[in-house]
């Protein structure tokens, strides 16, 4: 039952993995977020396209979602 916390941390050392890492880690998230926003464009306007190859125009594809019932 020796251990404690109260005690200065500056002399205890890391108390988390990675320590210093921040950094790197949240512009690693912030490159692999904007990575994702372009290839789900990407995707969105592939589908898109396939859409007006497939009804004829963007206002057959306006009408297709009109009349279609919800």
């Amino acid at each position: 039952m020796g251990n404690t916390w109260a005690v200065d941390l500056a002399d205890v050392g890391p108390v988390y993995p990675w320590m210093g890492l921040e950094v790197i880690m949240v512009l690693v998230a912030i490159a692999l977020w904007i990575l994702w926003h372009i290839v789900q464009i990407r995707e969105e306007n592939a589908d898109y396209a396939d859409d007006i190859k497939k009804f004829g125009s963007k206002e057959a594809i306006k009408k297709a979602l009109d009349d279609h019932p919800v």
